[in-house]
């Protein structure tokens, strides 16, 4: 028999945002429930050194800072549910939300704080090698490359902090980018360009990734210099895709304001969506700043105006 559960308050997420929103909830007295989502702690659990989150003077780990959110929210009240919501109904009240288990839960608001997914290039080939050598976290598949070559994709900040950790294992490290310029930190930046390791070709694209068939196994990438219109086989071990994220706000499309980009639109300077009673925090709802500090402050936000909605 299926779990069927009422709650006050349902926080969908467990990154800095949904972990934020319970702590807050929570010294509300609210008693809210967080529903972990696939991947619990979010993308701090796949980020490895953080050295921007304030209040540290050290370097610290993502998944440890997740683990201590987490911790600090089960400790003032908060029900951590190790669950997956596949399904929504936002048209009645209680709000209705269904598990991939086939659990339901109910609540009288809810906050959304479901973040975004890593981007992919969309190719054929691309799809064909994911696992073996086509990866889009280097903090997860990284220690498999010791000593060889690999690809890394991007000009933001992920693919800066993916091309630099990966030489923690590397022997080379190409950061192709299709632009002449990267968007990354300048911080960033200048540990990139002084790193022996790491070679960067402008201007490039990959057009196809090529490897072995039994077994599955990358070799390399076609690439395309966009200047001259021509193609080079780059030899490689590993490539990883570094091109940002998408918001994980699929199963809200038919029913929440979402902008062309999957964003879920909120009232400017709030967390309130289009639907009285739902609130969205983090990067499901952030377009601009996409930063767990800024996520966090989300997070807090989005309690106190639920804490208001359901007062009334």
């Amino acid at each position: 028999m299926h779990e069927k559960k009422h709650s006050r308050l349902i926080i969908l997420g467990s990154g800095p945002a949904g972990y934020t929103a319970a702590i807050y909830a929570s010294r509300a007295m609210l008693e809210p429930t967080l529903l972990t989502g696939i991947e619990p702690g979010g993308q701090m659990t796949i980020t490895t050194d953080v050295e921007n989150y304030p209040g540290f003077s050290e370097i610290i780990q993502g998944p440890w800072l997740m683990e201590q959110m987490k911790e600090q929210a089960v400790n003032v009240g908060t029900e951590v549910v190790f669950d997956t919501i596949v399904k929504v109904n936002l048209s009645d009240k209680p709000f209705e939300l269904i598990s991939d288990s086939g659990s339901e839960y109910t609540c009288d608001a809810l906050i959304i704080s479901t973040g975004a997914q890593a981007k992919w290039l969309g190719l054929d080939s691309e799809e064909k090698f994911k696992g073996y050598g086509v990866s889009a976290c280097a903090t997860c598949d990284g220690f498999f490359f010791k000593d060889k070559r690999v690809l890394v994709v991007g000009g933001g900040n992920t693919a800066a902090e993916e091309a630099l950790f990966l030489t923690n294992f590397a022997s080379k490290v190409t950061l192709i980018h299709r632009r002449d310029s990267l968007r990354s930190e300048k911080i960033l930046q200048e540990r990139l360009f002084i790193n022996e390791k790491i070679e960067i070709m402008w201007n490039s694209e990959i057009k196809k990734v090529i490897g072995k068939e039994e077994p599955l196994m990358v070799e390399g990438a076609i690439v395309n210099d966009k200047v001259t219109d021509q193609n080079k086989k780059i030899e490689a071990d590993g490539i990883f895709i570094a091109i940002g994220h998408s918001p994980s706000s699929q199963i809200f499309k038919d029913q929440l304001e979402i902008n062309q980009n999957g964003y879920i639109n909120t009232k400017p300077d709030s967390t309130v969506t289009s639907i009285e009673g739902v609130f969205a925090a983090g990067d499901v709802t952030d377009e601009k700043y996409r930063q767990a500090v800024t996520a966090a402050g989300m997070g807090c936000m989005a309690a106190l105006e639920a804490e208001d909605y359901l007062s009334k």
